[in-house]
């Protein structure tokens, strides 16, 4: 281990998601184990800017693994965009003494701290949190396995009112450019039809598929749909449509929001969490730096953020196929 690295910053970036503090707890204790001091930066990129930062450690993360959202605050900011801003952050880490950074958030997260690494030489590790999981270089991003419990479990229950009222239901699910929760939450929640960035199926047929599933007797159906679908404008012109065609449907539209981003993270993501973050810690001690961890094949792997951030998590369209044949 490299005892160049004494004082470690910790901060998460961008949409919240479940098991961040699982995060947040692993590097503070990693820290402490390895008897360096560790850092938390508030509202991310913008506390750096402003110097808003917290001492942490071991005892300080007590009881949040268990916790959603994250202590540290998350933001976006505007000010980081600019060299100026970038300045005043690098300025404030030399002032705190911090050594490295280990930035817990998405692409644009990574994207900012590969900037600032090369302007200002200062280590950073990226560590992937977003339920989205659209981030090359992992099989699993923090908090995607709880939203996708959390939709499941939505899901079931919207089922229950579909069946009582003979009712069509277009679920919209979060991924504005990914559709990894629509694709397997509709898979685990049984849905006649998901619809995904990745693949545009068309309104024709959809409509094939919804009076197919009528005619073969169901009298109540679900409809899972990314928000970043691109068959219509949005998912309630999408039920007007619908129902406009086949008009037997009495259809309904539920759009889950921000429920997927909370709630306390399971126990998949409280693991994924905490190995990735060690990693994360024992990387920036033997002298790596600018580099993301993943989750490959069960193991903790790391890659290049330049690769992380040019390379495309590929979805398994495979699973498309599987929710025809299991929709019959």
């Amino acid at each position: 281990m490299s005892n160049t690295i004494k004082r470690i910053g910790v901060m998460t970036s961008g949409g919240d998601s479940p098991g961040m503090n699982a995060a947040i707890r692993a590097v503070a204790r990693s820290c402490a184990y390895y008897k360096i001091q560790c850092v938390g930066f508030y509202r991310g990129f913008q506390g750096m800017i402003d110097g808003d930062f917290v001492e942490m450690d071991a005892r300080s993360v007590k009881n949040i693994i268990s916790r959603g959202g994250t202590i540290l605050k998350s933001a976006r900011s505007k000010e980081f965009l600019t060299p100026e801003g970038r300045q005043k952050a690098a300025d404030n880490l030399k002032k705190a003494d911090v050594d490295a950074m280990i930035l817990i958030g998405g692409d644009g997260t990574f994207r900012g701290g590969k900037i600032f690494s090369e302007e200002h030489n200062i280590p950073v590790i990226g560590v992937p949190g977003t339920i989205d999981n659209d981030i090359f270089g992992t099989h699993y991003t923090i908090g995607y396995d709880t939203a996708l419990n959390t939709v499941v479990d939505a899901i079931d229950k919207i089922r229950d009112t579909a069946s009582s009222h003979n009712r069509l239901f277009f679920v919209e699910v979060m991924g504005r450019d990914a559709g990894f929760i629509a694709l397997n939450s509709g898979v685990g929640a049984g849905a006649e039809e998901i619809l995904i960035p990745e693949e545009n199926l068309g309104l024709e047929r959809l409509l094939a598929s919804l009076e197919r599933s009528r005619n073969s007797g169901k009298m109540s159906s679900i409809v899972v749909v990314s928000e970043g679908d691109k068959i219509g404008k949005n998912v309630f012109e999408l039920a007007e449509y619908v129902t406009k065609n086949l008009p037997d449907y009495d259809s309904k539209v539920t759009v889950l929001g921000h429920i997927q981003r909370g709630g306390s993270p399971s126990c998949f993501d409280r693991v994924l969490a905490s190995r990735l973050c060690v990693k994360a810690v024992e990387l920036l001690l033997e002298g790596k730096r600018d580099l993301m961890v993943g989750f490959v094949n069960n193991q903790i792997e790391s890659c290049t953020l330049e690769s992380a951030l040019k390379e495309k998590h590929d979805i398994n369209l495979d699973l498309l196929r599987i929710s025809d044949i299991l929709s019959t």
